[in-house]
C-alpha cells in the first residue's frame, strides 16, 4: 500500500521532473526526495523515472502509474479540502493574483462582490506578470490567479472565460501596417513577430514545429521580451510586431506604437486559473463571484 507521502513525492516528480524543484515544492531535501522515489521503486520492482546526468523523465511504467494515480489524488484532496472548509466555513484569506492592469481592474470588481457575499474572508491582491502566475500557483504563493487563458498545464484548472476582447497588432507608429484600417494573420508572414508566444493566437503557438500562418506561410521570430511593456518598446523601436489583446490600446497608449485590429485572428480570453488539489469552497465561491460580475445583473422579468 502507497503511503501519502510516497504517492506525493511520485505525483510532484512526475510533474516537475526535477528533483530539486520537487523538493523544494514539496519542502523536504532533495536527499528526502531521492530515497522515498528509490524505496518506491524497489518495492514496485521497475524503475518509475529514468535519471540522467541532464534530466528526469518518466518510464514507461512510471507514466502509466501517473495517468491512473493523479486523478484518484486530485479527487481525494478535492474532498478533503471540502470537508476543511465545510468545518471552517468561508473564513480565513484567499490570496489572488492578476496579470496587467486590465484583469486588475476587472479583478477589483470581482474582489468587491466576494467580500459583500463573504465578509469574513479576507481577499489579498497581488500583481503578477505572466510568467510568475504557474510559479506562484505551484509555490502555494496565490490560491487563484486571473490571467489569459488558456493554460494548459497539468494539475491546473481553468475556471469559465470572463472577458473576451479583440485581438490586435502593434506595430511601430511608422510601418506602412499602422496606415491599414486592419491585418490578417497572413501578414505576421511579412514582419518579424516578437517572441511572447501567450500573446499569439492558439495556431501559431505550436512549440514543436516553426510557427507558420493559417496558409502555411513561416513566421519569422523577433527577440525575446521578459515583460509587455519590454515588448512595447522593442515594438516602438522597429524590432518587431506583436499580437495583443485590445486592452493594450487604452492602458499602453505610446506614440511610437499603434495598434491595428485583426479580421481573423480569434479573441484573447480571460479567466481565473487555480491548483485543481486547491480547489477549496473558497476558490470555488470566488470563481463564482467572478461570473457573476462577467454576466452582469440578470435582466429585469417582462412585464
Amino acid at each position: 500500500m502507497l503511503e501519502r507521502y510516497e504517492l506525493e513525492a511520485f505525483l510532484t516528480l512526475a510533474e516537475e521532473l526535477h528533483f530539486g524543484r520537487t523538493a523544494e515544492r514539496l519542502r523536504l531535501s532533495t536527499a528526502r526526495v531521492s530515497q522515498t522515489i528509490a524505496k518506491l521503486e524497489r518495492r514496485i520492482g521497475v524503475p518509475l523515472f529514468h535519471r540522467t546526468s541532464r534530466r528526469v523523465e518518466l518510464s514507461p511504467v512510471g507514466r502509466q502509474l501517473y495517468e491512473e494515480t493523479r486523478p484518484a489524488w486530485d479527487r481525494i484532496s478535492e474532498a478533503f479540502a471540502r470537508a476543511v472548509d465545510a468545518g471552517r466555513g468561508l473564513t480565513g484569506s484567499l490570496r489572488v493574483a492578476f496579470d496587467g492592469p486590465a484583469a486588475g481592474q476587472l479583478l477589483v470588481g470581482v474582489t468587491q462582490a466576494f467580500r459583500a457575499r463573504h465578509p469574513d474572508c479576507d481577499v489579498q491582491i497581488r500583481e503578477a506578470r505572466l510568467p510568475e502566475v504557474l510559479p506562484w500557483l505551484r509555490g502555494g504563493e496565490v490560491d487563484i490567479a486571473l490571467t489569459c487563458h488558456p493554460m494548459r498545464e497539468d494539475g491546473i484548472v481553468m475556471g469559465p472565460v470572463l472577458v473576451r476582447e479583440a485581438r490586435m497588432l502593434a506595430v511601430p507608429t511608422g510601418h506602412p501596417f499602422a496606415h491599414r484600417a486592419t491585418v490578417s494573420l497572413e501578414d505576421l508572414a511579412r514582419v518579424p513577430v516578437l517572441q511572447l508566444p501567450e500573446t499569439l493566437p492558439d495556431s501559431l503557438r505550436d512549440d514543436r514545429a516553426p510557427r507558420r500562418t493559417p496558409a502555411g506561410r513561416p513566421i519569422a521570430l523577433g527577440p525575446s521580451a521578459m515583460t509587455f511593456t519590454e515588448m512595447l518598446t522593442l515594438v516602438g523601436a522597429g524590432e518587431g510586431v506583436a499580437a495583443v489583446g485590445a486592452h493594450a490600446r487604452r492602458y499602453f497608449a505610446r506614440p511610437d506604437v499603434t495598434y491595428v485590429p485583426f479580421v481573423d485572428a480569434p479573441p484573447v480570453e480571460w479567466g481565473l486559473v487555480w491548483l485543481a488539489e486547491g480547489a477549496t469552497a473558497r476558490v470555488r465561491a470566488f470563481g463564482k463571484a467572478a461570473l457573476d460580475v462577467a454576466q452582469g445583473p440578470a435582466p429585469a422579468p417582462s412585464p
